[in-house]
């Protein structure tokens, strides 16, 4: 642990005046949700056709596959001490909001408040007619599609597939946060899926400070976009600078 790089990033976060976060499948790893990629990712283990939109449409079972693949995992798995850490910064009045690439749930459950979720989440199920949602534990997920009572239509999981935009609420409010941050903590993202990739460039354009949280260097470190480095398990940087922060 390099003491004067966590205090100096400590001090940074203590004197913004509109920190906002931005994590990825990195912060939620610890909690038991394997990332996308990598040696143990999902793209080693199922076929990423499972997540296209149209398999999904065509496909009567794709509801069950995806239940099997990781539905079961997420609804088992608890916030781990980094999401807490982050609930923590905002109940100080410290973090004002936090933009996920998740679709695990996990920062509301820590206790944020303010979450953009980028590519959605898997409480509801969406309509794909008429828009209606569907709390996940209402919906019976077998090898039928499940269908809309109120229309008929197909509903989907209520998160991005390929071949699918971004939602442009979600979207509006990212790009917005990010302009308006004038210090971003990035935690646990490559920095390589797009159009999310760009969210803490837009910030740094803007003029905030990056403080990049992550195992390795990511494309924010090696394009020169992170100001500051901590490297390590999410739980542990995010513990030893919130300690930190509360000196």
């Amino acid at each position: 642990m390099n003491n004067s790089l966590y205090s100096k990033a400590a001090n940074i976060i203590k004197n913004s005046k509109y920190l906002v976060a931005f994590t990825g499948a990195g912060i939620s790893v610890e909690s038991g949700i394997p990332p996308f990629r990598g040696e143990n990712g999902i793209w080693n283990k199922y076929d990423p056709k499972i997540f296209d939109i149209d398999y999904y449409v065509s496909n009567p079972q794709a509801a069950l596959e995806l239940r099997n693949v990781f539905y079961d995992v997420i609804a088992k798995a608890k916030p781990n001490k980094a999401h807490i850490a982050l609930a923590e910064l905002e109940k100080m009045d410290i973090l004002k909001a936090v933009i996920t690439q998740n679709i695990d749930n996990l920062h509301f459950l820590a206790g944020n408040k303010e979450v953009v979720e980028f590519h959605g989440n898997t409480r509801y199920f969406i309509c794909m007619k008429c828009g209606k949602k569907y709390d996940v534990a209402r919906v019976e997920i077998t090898e039928q599609p499940p269908i809309c009572e109120e229309c008929g239509g197909l509903l989907k999981p209520d998160f991005v597939f390929f071949g699918e935009p971004i939602p442009s609420e979600a979207y509006t409010k990212a790009f917005s946060y990010a302009k308006r941050s004038d210090v971003m903590l990035v935690i646990g993202t490559t920095g390589i899926v797009y159009p999310a990739a760009m969210i803490p460039t837009e910030a740094k354009s803007a003029g905030a400070t990056i403080i990049e949280v992550n195992l390795e260097p990511s494309e924010y470190t090696t394009q020169g976009i992170t100001d500051i480095f901590l490297q390590g398990k999410a739980t542990e940087v995010m513990t030893n600078l919130l300690a930190e922060i509360k000196k």
